[in-house]
């Protein structure tokens, strides 16, 4: 043995520290050289991606002042007026909801009336038997709203229930009226009566249907001659 290993064999000796670290260092290049590819691979980076669409502007509409000056005119609803909306619209489609027509069965050959008998505000606002009633009734059956209906006492007359009312809101509503007769019209009589207009006969008479004439809140017929009344053609 030299010299020069006798030296390194007596630093062992002397430092048995360094042996193992020694030791260690060359099992962790072993461990390195035996990772697989994966573990050691760098990670590849890519540069910034730069976009191919060119630089973008927005033009700005002129009329956009006005536009904005017109919607600050609009007013908004307030609470209190869109819950009494809601309310009122709420009520009409439980009015409208609740009443349909019904047959009223064997009566009088002609009587299609649907509230014979009943007292009280009809689902046409008019009292339940009542001339006027019945020809709201006749009105809303020949425009075929029989539930719910189209024509009661707020777009009919609102002025008023009464019959000697019902020429006024024609007037008013700009409907037709007449001193010609025809079938579906309203016939407005003297006492404060209309009735409904059945058939012109041959004759140029009037055959007419009606409620509480004569009888209390009963269905009768009658004819009249053409001059004795006025005719209020059929609304809308």
């Amino acid at each position: 043995m030299d010299e020069r290993s006798k030296r390194t064999l007596k630093g062992a000796r002397k430092n048995p520290a360094s042996v193992l670290l020694t030791m260690a260092a060359v099992g962790g290049m072993f461990a390195v050289v035996a990772l697989p590819a994966y573990a050691v691979s760098p990670v590849e980076t890519k540069g910034a991606v730069v976009s191919s669409m060119g630089a973008q502007s927005v033009s700005v509409s002129s009329q956009s002042d006005s536009l904005a000056a017109a919607r600050d005119a609009f007013t908004a609803t307030t609470p209190e007026e869109l819950a009494a909306a809601n309310a009122a619209a709420a009520a009409a489609q439980t009015l409208a909801s609740s009443y349909v027509y019904r047959d009223p069965g064997p009566r009088q050959a002609g009587d299609d009336y649907p509230w014979a008998g009943m007292e009280g505000l009809s689902p046409l606002r008019y009292y339940y038997g009542e001339c006027v009633d019945f020809v709201a009734w006749r009105l809303n059956r020949d425009a075929g709203f029989t539930g719910p209906f189209k024509w009661d006492w707020g777009n009919l007359t609102p002025g008023g229930g009464s019959a000697n009312q019902w020429e006024s809101a024609w007037n008013a509503h700009g409907w037709p009226v007449s001193g010609t007769p025809i079938a579906g019209a309203v016939a407005v009589t003297g006492y404060m009566h209309v009735a409904y207009v059945k058939e012109v006969l041959a004759d140029g008479s009037v055959l007419l249907e009606e409620y509480n004439y004569g009888n209390y809140h009963a269905y009768s017929q009658r004819v009249i001659a053409a001059g004795s009344a006025t005719y209020l053609y059929p609304p809308g």
